[in-house]
């Protein structure tokens, strides 16, 4: 009995060695498969790690060209800032100018019509229009403007005296 004992004793261990063999070799090539998934998804991180540099490159490549235009027009919008500016205050300077010249023009034009028989004025203001002769009658002295006026075609020196009367009160208010 002891015979037999020693040799159930001997199946059961060399069954054990078996399995302890079987379960090494499966171990073995699971740590293989698992070394080249783990090496599969390494060149994946790798992969996805240059494309993500490669993405912040642009990125960083375009916003800095995207910065560049911005810096671009607002030095772009000041130049046109600056260049309104320096034209308005041409432009108020050269209406400043023409009031100026405006207003010489029509003192030499009333000295000229102040000199003048009131008779022979009130002939040309008569052949102009009426806006005309209200733009220059305006300019006189009122004494001389009446005497003119008494001259003229009544006519005439009715629609002068309601134009000139419509541009005083304008100024007036």
């Amino acid at each position: 009995m002891r015979f037999l004992s020693i040799f159930i004793f001997l199946i059961n261990l060399h069954a054990q060695n078996n399995a302890v063999f079987d379960c090494t070799k499966i171990f073995e090539q699971r740590k293989d498969e698992l070394i080249i998934e783990l090496e599969r998804l390494d060149e994946q991180e790798q992969s996805l790690n240059a494309l993500k540099e490669a993405t912040d490159a642009l990125l960083a490549k375009k916003e800095n060209a995207l910065n560049k235009k911005e810096s671009e027009l607002k030095r772009i919008k000041e130049e046109i800032d600056s260049q309104k500016k320096k034209n308005e205050k041409i432009l108020a300077q050269n209406k400043e100018i023409l009031k100026e010249i405006k207003e010489a023009k029509n003192e030499k034009v009333a000295a000229i019509y102040s000199k003048m028989k009131p008779a022979i004025a009130a002939g040309i203001f008569t052949k102009m229009t009426t806006q005309q002769a209200t733009d220059l009658l305006i300019t006189l002295k009122p004494k001389i403007l009446g005497q003119i006026l008494a001259k003229m075609n009544p006519d005439k020196a009715s629609e002068i005296t309601l134009k000139l009367s419509s541009i005083k009160e304008s100024t007036d208010k």
